[in-house]
Parts: C-alpha cells; sequence; structure tokens
C-alpha cells in the first residue's frame, strides 16, 4: 500500500507536484527510499520543514496541528533517518529539508542500521544517479554540477594558477568541527552486493554543520583537524580521489568524499554516462612522453580509465587518432554510454605497448625498474617490483625470462639484460638491512589460511599480509618454498635466497605450520571451526609422473620430482655409475646437473624433442653440456630392461614427430628403429602431477581430467565458495612467475569475499597488456652498445658443487646495461575522460605526468544554479541543431562521390 503523505514528501524534496508529468510516483526511487522508515506522521512533519531553512520545533508545530513536543519527537526521528537536517541554532534545534544529491539520500544510507534492514535504500540511491544522470549528459558547464572533483593537493603544487577554492587544506583549514562517516556510495553498492572492495570505512569527511548533523544522529564520529589531514592522507595512499559537494555556493563545501572510480556514484556519471564535464576538477592530466616509462601505476590507478598505455617508439605507418563525438554538441544516448565500465576497463591502447610488461605473466613494470635503477634508485626500483612479485631475489634466478624474449631491444641487436637487472635490485633483499619491507596498509584481522608454502601461496600470503588479513600458511613438508626449495638445485636456487625472502612475510606477520597436511591432520571444515574465513589452495605439482613403461618399477627407476625431493631434504641419496634422464625440459636438466654431482659417473639425456623444439630454455641445455651431460634428441622409451628386480636399461625407439598438425602433443615413432642404452640408474622427469591425498574429501570442489581443480579462470573461486586455487593446483606445472601472478589475483579475490557485499569482479582490473606490432617499428639508427654479461661458468668447477656459481651484475653493468633500454612504452591521457583527481601523479615515481589547469570555473550560488545550467541546456540545444544539417550535408557529398 502507498503511503500517501510519504510520496507528498518524495515529490516536495523533489520540488514537484502531485498530479504533473514529472511527478514522483510510487515505483520511483525518490520515493521508496523513504518508504521503508517514515511513517505517514513523520512525513506530515517533513512536508513543513523548508528547503535550506532551519525552522525550530516551536515554528513547525502550529503548521503540522502538533503540539511542539510531539513535533520535537518526530523532527529528531526524521533526522536520525536521513529525511532532516537538525542543527543547534542559537541555542535550539532547528530543522529543514535538503535536496536528494548530495543530500538526503547520502544520509540515509548512513544510517548503517536502516540501510543494512532495508537494502532497497541503497538501491534507490544507485537507481537515482542512473535515472537522473542521462538527463544531465551535455546540459551540465564545468563547475556547476551538484558534486565536483578537487584535486589531490600536491598534484597541482606547482600549478601557478591553482585558486585556493581548488585545495583541500583550504577546507579543513576553514572550518572547526569536523566528522569521519562511512562512504555512503560504497555502502549502498555494498548492500546491493556489488561492491568493489575498495576502503569505505571511515573514509568521508563531514564539515562545519553536516559534521554537527553526523555526530548527534550517530552517522559518523566527530574527530580533529590533525584527524582529517589523516584521514585524507589514508585515502590517497589506497588510490581514493577527492569529491566536494558542489552546492554551497562558491568557495564551500560541507564534506570531503574519498571516492573511487568503480564505487562512487558521481564519478559514474564520468564513467557510465561518459559525461566527465558534469564532475570535473578544472584540471586534466597530461603526460611527458620523454619522461614516462610505461610502468602502468598511473594506468591502474586512474578511477576514470583516462590513461592507457601506448608506445612511444616510432612507427613506419602513423597510428591514426580515433575522432571523438562530445555530449556538448551531440545527442547523447544509450549508444554512447557505458553501463559496463566497472567490468570491461582497458588498460592498454588497441595498438598495444611494450613488449616486456606485456610478456610478463605478473605484468611487473620492468621499463620502469629498469629507469629507476639507471638512476641509482634501487630501493624504488625494488618496491615497484614488489608491487607484482614478492620475490625478485628468487626469479632473479630462475624466471624463464619471457621478457627478454619479446624486448624490442632483441630486434636491433640483443635483448636487454633484464633478469640480471632485477637479480641486482633483489640483493637488497638478502640482507636485512637494506631489505624493502612493504607497509601493512590495514588491519583487518580476519583469519585467512593457505594450503602450500610454494611461490603461489607465498605470493598470496604476502598480498594478503600488506592488506592486514591474519595468514597462516599450512605446508606438508618440513621446509617451506614449495618447489622452489624441493624442486631446484641449490646451484641454480640456493636455499638462503628463498630464506630470506620469506623471513619477509614473517615481518609482515604471516604464521607458518609445516609438517601439517592439510586433509590428513586437519581438515578444511577444523579450520573453518577455527575461524578461518577463507582458503586458498596451492599445493603444487609435487608427485613425479611415470609413463606406464614396462619395468619401471624396477629398482633403480625414480621420478625426477622425487629424486631433486629427496636430495633437497638431504637424504642420504647415492647415484653410482651410468645414468639416463628421461626428458627434455628444465626439470630434466635440473635433474641431470643433479645426478652428476651426487655421484653418476656419466648422464645421459634422452627426449622425444629435437634440439629446437626441446622445452628448456637455451642457457640450461648449454650450462648441461658444458657440465659433460650427454644430450639425445629425438628418442623416446619403449621399455626399461631389467635385470634381478634392477634396471640395466633402456630401449629407445626414434622418434619422428611431437606434435600433430593441430599443434597437439601427438607424438608418433619409427618403431624399426631402436637401440638399447645400458644405465644403472633411470630418473623419469616426463612432467609432475597433482597428489590432492584427502583435501577435496567432502567439500563441492571438483578436479579436471589431469587432476588440476576447476576454479573460476578470473576470481579463482572453486566450487565451495571460501576456498580459492592458484599455481600447480589450478593451471599445472608452470613457471614460478605464472604462480606469483595467480597468487597475487587470489589475494584480491580473498580480500573481497570477506568482506560482506563485496563482488569478485566488479571494479576489477584484468590487466589485459598487449604489446605492440614490432613489424611497424622504425629501428633504424639506435646504439649499438653491447648487453653485458656475466662472467662465463667453467662447467668442470661447477659440476662438483651446488653453490650457485653464477655472478650478479656489477653496479657499472647495471649502468651500462639499463642504457640499452629502448624505452618503447609510454601512457597515453585521454584528456576528454580525464576528471583532474591527480590520483596518477601520486604514482608516478618519475614526475611524467601532471595536472594543467585547463578550465576556469567555480562553482556557482546555489540559487542560480539551476539557470545556469538551463541557459547552457538552451545553448546546447543550438549547437546540436546547427551541427545536424552539417551531417547531412557530408552524408549526401559521400554517397555522390560512391556512385
Amino acid at each position: 500500500m502507498v503511503k500517501e503523505k510519504v510520496l507528498d514528501l518524495a515529490n516536495k524534496i523533489s520540488n514537484q507536484k502531485r498530479g504533473s508529468k514529472t511527478e514522483i510516483k510510487p515505483e520511483d526511487p525518490e520515493y521508496y527510499i523513504l518508504e521503508p522508515i517514515i511513517t505517514e506522521e513523520m512525513a506530515e512533519v517533513a512536508l513543513c520543514l523548508q528547503l535550506r531553512n532551519p525552522m525550530s520545533a516551536k515554528e513547525i508545530a502550529p503548521l503540522c496541528g502538533k503540539s511542539v513536543e510531539e513535533t520535537e519527537k518526530l523532527l529528531w526521528e526524521l533526522a536520525v533517518a536521513g529525511a532532516a537536517f537538525v542543527n543547534k541554532i542559537d541555542g535550539v534545534d532547528k530543522y529543514w529539508n535538503e535536496i536528494w544529491v548530495p543530500g538526503h539520500m547520502e544520509m540515509m544510507v548512513n544510517n548503517k542500521e536502516n540501510v543494512k534492514k532495508y537494502p532497497q535504500i541503497g538501491k534507490a540511491f544507485d537507481e537515482y544517479g542512473k535515472l537522473r544522470g542521462p538527463k544531465a549528459a551535455g546540459n551540465v558547464p564545468v563547475g556547476s554540477g551538484p558534486m565536483r572533483v578537487i584535486p589531490i593537493e600536491q598534484s597541482i603544487s606547482g600549478e601557478t594558477r591553482r585558486a585556493s577554492y581548488e585545495e583541500v587544506s583550504k577546507y579543513l583549514n576553514e572550518n572547526t568541527i569536523f566528522s569521519v562517516a562511512d562512504c555512503s556510495c560504497r555502502t549502498a553498492r555494498e548492500v546491493m552486493g556489488e561492491g568493489c572492495g575498495h576502503l569505505k570505512e571511515d573514509m568521508c569527511i563531514q564539515l562545519g554543520h553536516a559534521a554537527e548533523y553526523y555526530i548527534r544522529t550517530g552517522r559518523g564520529r566527530q574527530i580533529t583537524r590533525e584527524e582529517a589531514f589523516e584521514v585524507i592522507k589514508k585515502a590517497e595512499e589506497n588510490g581514493l580521489m577527492h569529491n566536494i559537494p558542489n552546492t554551497d555556493g562558491p568557495g564551500k563545501t560541507h564534506a570531503i568524499c574519498n571516492c573511487c572510480g568503480c564505487g562512487c556514484f558521481a564519478v559514474r556519471i564520468a564513467n557510465m554516462f561518459v559525461n566527465p564535464d558534469m564532475v570535473r576538477s578544472n584540471y586534466v592530466s597530461q603526460v611527458d612522453t620523454d619522461k614516462c616509462v610505461a610502468c602502468g601505476e598511473c594506468v591502474e590507478n586512474c578511477p576514470t580509465g583516462a590513461l592507457k598505455l601506448g608506445q612511444k617508439i616510432c612507427t613506419k605507418t602513423p597510428i591514426p587518432e580515433k575522432k571523438r563525438e562530445l555530449p556538448y554538441d551531440t545527442e547523447w544516448g544509450p549508444d554512447k554510454w557505458n553501463p559496463d565500465y566497472r567490468t570491461n576497463r582497458k588498460v592498454v591502447m588497441d595498438t598495444g605497448s611494450s613488449p616486456c610488461k606485456a610478456e610478463c605473466p605478473a605484468h611487473i613494470g620492468i621499463q620502469g625498474y629498469i629507469k629507476l635503477a639507471s638512476q641509482g634508485r634501487y630501493t624504488e626500483a625494488l618496491e615497484l617490483i614488489k608491487h607484482e612479485n614478492p620475490f625478485p631475489a628468487v626469479c632473479g634466478r630462475i624466471c624463464p625470462r619471457k621478457c627478454e624474449s619479446a624486448c624490442t631491444r632483441g630486434d636491433v641487436d640483443d635483448p636487454i639484460a633484464i633478469d640480471d637487472i632485477k637479480k641486482f635490485i633483489a640483493e637488497q633483499d638478502l640482507n636485512k638491512d637494506s631489505r624493502y619491507i612493504p607497509k601493512v596498509k590495514h588491519q583487518y584481522g580476519n583469519k585467512i589460511a593457505v594450503i602450500g608454502a610454494g611461490p603461489s601461496g607465498l605470493s598470496c600470503a604476502f598480498y594478503l599480509a600488506i592488506d592486514g588479513y591474519k595468514v597462516t600458511v599450512f605446508e606438508k613438508q618440513k621446509a617451506l618454498g614449495g618447489m622452489l626449495k624441493l624442486g631446484i638445485p641449490s646451484f641454480r636456487l640456493e636455499k638462503h635466497v628463498v630464506n630470506a625472502e620469506i623471513d619477509i612475510l614473517r615481518e609482515l606477520g604471516v604464521e607458518f605450520k609445516t609438517d601439517v597436511e592439510v586433509g590428513k591432520d586437519v581438515s578444511l571444515n577444523d579450520l573453518r571451526g577455527e575461524g578461518f574465513e577463507a582458503f586458498y589452495l596451492a599445493i603444487g605439482a609435487q608427485s613425479g609422473r611415470k609413463l606406464g613403461l614396462e619395468g619401471e618399477d624396477a629398482e633403480g627407476v625414480i621420478t625426477g620430482v622425487e629424486f631433486l625431493r629427496k636430495v633437497n631434504l638431504g637424504e642420504d641419496l647415492k647415484i653410482e655409475g651410468e645414468t639416463i634422464v628421461i626428458g627434455g625440459g628444465n626439470v630434466a636438466i635440473d635433474v641431470a646437473r643433479t645426478a652428476t654431482r651426487i655421484g653418476a659417473s656419466q648422464v645421459h639425456m634422452y627426449c622425444l624433442e629435437s634440439r629446437e623444439q626441446m622445452p628448456s630454455l637455451d642457457e640450461e641445455i648449454e650450462e648441461a653440456l658444458a657440465e659433460d651431460i650427454s644430450i639425445n634428441n629425438s628418442w623416446g622409451p619403449k621399455r626399461i630392461l631389467v635385470e634381478n628386480g634392477h634396471v640395466i636399461g633402456v630401449e629407445f625407439k626414434k622418434c619422428i614427430s611431437v606434435f600433430d598438425e593441430n599443434k597437439r602433443f601427438n607424438p608418433k615413432f619409427d618403431e624399426s628403429e631402436t637401440k638399447m642404452v645400458r644405465a644403472n640408474n633411470v630418473l623419469l622427469s616426463v612432467g609432475q602431477g597433482m597428489d590432492w591425498g584427502g583435501l577435496l574429501q567432502d567439500s563441492k570442489m571438483e578436479l579436471k581430467p589431469n587432476k588440476t581443480v576447476k576454479a573460476d579462470p578470473l576470481t579463482l573461486q572453486t566450487g565451495e565458495p571460501d576456498v580459492f586455487a592458484g599455481g600447480d593446483a589450478l593451471t599445472g606445472p608452470r613457471f614460478a612467475i605464472d604462480a606469483i601472478a595467480l597468487g597475487k589475483e587470489g589475494a584480491i579475490s580473498i580480500h573481497r569475499y570477506v568482506h560482506h557485499g563485496q563482488s569478485l569482479t566488479i571494479g576489477r582490473i584484468k590487466r589485459e597488456y598487449r604489446a605492440f606490432d614490432k613489424a611497424n617499428l622504425v629501428l633504424e639508427g639506435y646504439d649499438h652498445l653491447p648487453r653485458q654479461k656475466s662472467s662465463h661458468i667453467d662447467g668442470k668447477k661447477s659440476k662438483e658443487t651446488f653453490k650457485d656459481l653464477r655472478d650478479t651484475f656489477t653496479e657499472e653493468q647495471v649502468k651500462k646495461e639499463t642504457e640499452r633500454c629502448l624505452g618503447c612504452g609510454a601512457t597515453v591521457a585521454d584528456q576528454y575522460i580525464c576528471v583532474g583527481c591527480g590520483v596518477c601523479t601520486t604514482k608516478c615515481k618519475y614526475e611524467a605526468i601532471k595536472l594543467v589547469r585547463k578550465y576556469d570555473n567555480q562553482n556557482t550560488e546555489f540559487s542560480d544554479m539551476k539557470s545556469t545550467i538551463v541557459k547552457y541546456a538552451l545553448k546546447r540545444k543550438v549547437r546540436i541543431a546547427v551541427k545536424k544539417p552539417v551531417k547531412a550535408l557530408k552524408s549526401i557529398f559521400s554517397s555522390e562521390k560512391d556512385k
């Protein structure tokens, strides 16, 4: 049943008349935001209030025909509900009405008890903007919208034309009473299940009369001016922008909101309706391409998607600029909007950007840390790397260097020695006095369990710990590090390197429990009972695979994975005589080189692939050959020869092709060409498998045919909503950097999952970086500085030790090598979409992006706002009308030309 008086109130606040064409109806958000909490009796009193004209209960009582006491009681209930403002003026409580936004809708959403009980309050706030936004598109001049972006103050500190009303400090210094409350927009999103994961608690500041109202009605808590400045600082550290209500007259406001682009309803006007003029500041971002290094920090933090990575290296064929239609002179309907702006965000231009960042599985800002290293800013370089990879010292020794394979410099002469530069930078992590330990951002306190202490699990734990979660890592082995410790020999990755970077997690508060197998010693349900709210499964592919060959169960036959684990755990394992390693990947080479070091007189590798097809890295093949390991290509095992229960050799058959016409693994053999090879030991290194034990027992999680777990490819959520998976458990065996990248994504999902109302996808950056077209580059005229190289390792010496004998670059080598970077990527700014918030400038370490003043508009008096907008809208109609005949003429001429 419709509450008629409440409907009257909705129309009154909206300045509409019942029965008119534009009246507010029961299905409109202006009504249904009031409906669950405003009684007819409350509405009777509220109908006597005036817009921005404070009145006492004594003045209102005769107007509504109630006693002063009853009027006072109902007025206070209205104020608590958010349907009336209240302030003590001259010692007397006075009440008045505001506009809907900024005004009553935020106030009603910020009643925490009501919005939780009646989610329609949040939905109404959302729907109101969706209905009003299209009507405003193109019709509101810069500076005249109800909300306005105000730049982060440091972003305009060097701008000589700035005005005091564009400085956050002005508003804080001019006021004497302050409160802080939760963000109303993100609260509304949350109750609808559309939260974006951005910090909402205690994020928006109220000033003066609004602060008094918020404090008295319990919406916010009182803070000091100093605390208000701290809130501003915290917001900026969390990548949030500033927005102010723009309806209080020139140079005045009653609040400073700290907003994100995916949650804020004001910024939605710019993002969804592509109408930034209604909320923008007087500034736009400007990129100095000479200084920009395409690290992507500004891109991923921009709240409107105005920044994307592009290229600055010259092209043979110029890249055409797309002409943009603008709402100020174009009819602006749904075909011009971007309703999916919270999920379709692009980070790169259609033509692509730096191949190094695109090809890195973790999309590290490689060009950025190279530039910082060239300037000797090694700690900042390490910080930039750790935004995406917590284990740079580890990866500096074992990375597959996909970035180097794609490096544009490789098309000139030799690719940049990216991994060696990273290894040099990461040496700081090995020294307790110089390592970089990120600042813990929050103190959430939710308990999270990470199962598996390999690279993916440790990565997830690292990022969750930075966010302030209580993380416990469960590892079934005695040693931490997973395959980093158990699957990679020390001559490639010494254990102290892994330990040093794990120690940083300890300093961040991560707890480790070793020798505990989840699914055997403790179950997921047991951990849930202990208060763990989410889980990240990263157990790794730690079991070796067999081939089903005759004789493979004989003594002397062992999988390569098990062999490496035993050696790395220090078990007394000796190998004597001739040894055959079956397999051609990096692990097979590690197995062969390890066998050489523990007693094998000669090691022979046999693999299906030709030398060119071998999946192992070229440098690893060269290291194996230098240690007198023979590599026999294009042979597959037919059977293992056994005598008295012990292996004595292997019969091989000639492999004539490994992949079919669809490039799928489907080896074919010439069965007539075989050979017998004698051996005392056979090490099978033909892949790794999953051993789930009892971990999945009594759960809804499912496995794929290859025994990896089924999970959403974006969110990593499994069939159990509180369980997420990554690393080898999800993808099968891959490189450490792939597992590390998934660990960060898992942390993002878990952060969202454990907070009520957060979506796992909305506002999530997909990081789909792409490389530009190398065929369209001008690469002539560059210098030919030689690539710096580490000193050659003598294979005869290296095979005698488990120590890593590879050198780290000297500082002089780093300076020379970083000079070779072509700096081929740069950020591209869309100044129309930019709202001038300045977040980008706070993320740039290179002074490559700044805000420049483009407009000179100050907000108008509230009483003049309507007439200002009406005049502007009329001029827009003229511009659209003038444009139409021009378009028609162009169409006619174009069709005549086609004839």
